[in-house]
């Protein structure tokens, strides 16, 4: 891969990239299957939320994307959960674990499909700074109130999966990570 396809890459994946918020009740043992620097794809489409508030479930997703589409303008059900989408087969990579009391935040880097080589293999400064950033916003935010629409039972069972593995613990892309 040369400089200029590099370039390309990281301007795809980092130009315009914001913080969006997924969080879930699963089992520590799903959570310790996650490792940093590990490479996930999730094969239904992502739910996540602009929405910024406190954390009553055990596990917050926070994933950085350039790419997520925001739903609100096709329906207003979609604009009280600020919610916001990543299309099936997405890819990801962990950058970071982090943990408070009983409350994890796991954060997921949303890279292109045909860049996982190259996230792979590299680590960048632009991924530590963010991994600075995710952790300050998950010291801030995690007392914080939570959002009321992102309790309901709607938002909840469009959130309540792992991402990147089934239920069992099985991850859905298999590399040596």
């Amino acid at each position: 891969m040369n400089t200029t396809e590099i370039e390309e890459i990281y301007e795809q994946t980092f130009s315009g990239l914001a913080f969006f918020y997924r969080d879930t009740t699963i089992s520590e043992a799903l959570i310790s299957k996650y490792r940093i620097g590990q490479i996930l794809t999730e094969r239904g489409s992502t739910d996540m939320s602009y929405k910024e508030g406190g954390l009553i479930t055990n596990c917050r997703y926070l994933i950085a994307s350039a790419n997520a589409r925001d739903l609100s303008a096709f329906n207003p059900d979609f604009k009280q959960f600020g919610q916001v989408l990543l299309t099936s087969n997405a890819f990801f990579k962990v950058l970071d674990i982090y943990k408070i009391g009983n409350k994890t935040q796991i954060f997921l880097l949303e890279i292109p499909a045909t860049s996982v080589d190259l996230f792979t293999n590299v680590s960048s400064n632009i991924e530590n700074d963010l991994t600075k950033q995710a952790r300050v916003n998950f010291d801030t935010k995690i007392n914080s109130e939570p959002i009321p629409e992102l309790q309901t039972q709607d938002w909840k069972d469009r959130t309540e999966f792992p991402i990147g593995m089934n239920e069992k613990g099985v991850f859905f892309y298999k590399t040596g990570n």
